[in-house]
Formats: C-alpha cells, structure tokens, sequence
C-alpha cells in the first residue's frame, strides 16, 4: 500500500477553547489511485491533507508514504519528505507575482533531483504561450495551470490537492480535472483531491467521506466517470 493513514488524531487550542478536527482517521491508498477526500467546512478534511503532507503535526496516529513513516519527523526531515515525495496544489494559486509562468515552475524544478521536462509540461497545460507572462497577466484558469505544472515538475509521487477548483468556474474546473487525470495516467502519480464538490468523486478511483473528524464513508468507484463528461461542476 502506497500511503497508509491509521488512527489519525489532531486538535487545536486549549482549555476551553480545545476542539479536537481529527478523532481517529485511518485510511489506505494504492500506487497511482486518485482519490477524493470530500466533506463540509469544518469536517476536518484539509487538515488530514495537511498532516499528510507535513505541513500540520499529528497529536497521534501513522502516516506511512511508500513505507516511510512522517509522524515524528524533525523538521529538517519533514523538509526532505516535502521535497522529494511531494506536489502541493492549493485553491488560491501562490504564485510569485514577480517572477513570469515558466521561473515560477523553475523554482520547484531547481529543488528536485528528477525533474520533468519544463517545456513538455508548459504544452500538455497549455501555457507555452503565456510562459513569460507574470501571473496578473493570466486569467484565474492559467493561474492555475502555472501552479500545477509548478507542483509537477518535481515529479512528485504524491500530489495532494486541496479545493483545486474552489476558485474556477464550472469550464475551467473540467478543463482543470481533465488535466489531472491525464497527468495521473501519463506518470501514474498518486492523487489525493480535497473538495466539496459533489461531482468530483466520480471520476476517481476511490472516495473518502470526511464528517466530524472521522471516515464516514470510504470505497472504490467501481463506475468511474470521465473529467469531460462530469456535470454540475
């Protein structure tokens, strides 16, 4: 099993003002799924994305990526684990603004041992034209495009996105998923997809329902959907 989550707990605050987002989440992941990860606000969703990805500490629980063990970590390990497992894609874009589409995908692409080729990326997300453009001069789509080929270029094992289309509209958010799972079948990378957008867990590989800090619901899509053929997006 590629990513093997047990027992996973995770509170905020103290005294009264303690509140518990995690109470014992555990969950398996093959090599190559794309997985939804979907709930309310508040149901603790992105915080086990961000204990995943290190950018959260666990109270308790295992979080092993192909065998290795994150809780625990000193910093500099969790640094390393980031850097050569791992693609972030988050809902608002963080981009440099003062560096063009392709030196922002160069950043990523300057840490990491195995990287993609740039311009083999910039043509499969379309942004060969708009690759020295600054990021105020893209539409909320091609920012986006930027942030993904920024994560990818890292050839991550894992790509953990969280509300990937929280901030598109319904065209750009096909065009966007569609992109995903292109990129899931070329490189076989590991997806895990936070959102609570009801349409999206149709088109992956497995689904896991996140309420009040626990699994409510956890199985295989059996009738997978294509990206393009989604509705209600």
């Amino acid at each position: 099993m590629y990513l093997e989550i047990k027992d996973v707990k995770k509170s905020y605050g103290k005294d009264s003002s303690h509140i518990q987002v995690l109470k014992g989440i555990s969950a398996d992941i093959e090599k190559g799924q794309m997985c939804v990860i979907q709930g309310t606000s508040g149901s603790g969703k992105s915080t086990l994305l961000n204990c995943i990805g290190g950018l959260d500490t666990m109270d308790s629980g295992s979080v092993k990526v192909d065998g290795k063990e994150i809780f625990g970590l000193r910093p500099d390990e969790i640094a390393d684990y980031r850097r050569e497992k791992l693609g972030f894609i988050f809902q608002f874009y963080n981009l440099v603004p003062n560096l063009t589409v392709r030196e922002n995908i160069e950043v990523c692409e300057y840490i990491s041992e195995n990287p993609l080729d740039i311009d083999e990326l910039l043509d499969v997300l379309g942004l060969t034209e708009h690759q020295n453009k600054f990021p105020s001069q893209l539409s909320g789509g091609q920012q986006q495009r930027c942030a993904i080929a920024r994560a990818l270029v890292k050839n991550p094992a894992l790509l953990l996105c969280d509300e990937p289309t929280g901030a598109l509209d319904s065209k750009t958010s096909r065009d966007i998923l569609i992109l995903l799972e292109k990129i899931n079948a070329k490189y076989n990378t590991t997806m895990l997809i936070v959102t609570h957008n009801n349409s999206i867990k149709n088109m992956v590989h497995k689904v896991i329902i996140v309420k009040d800090g626990l699994i409510k619901k956890d199985y295989i899509n059996e009738n997978r959907v294509p990206a393009a053929e989604l509705e209600d997006l």
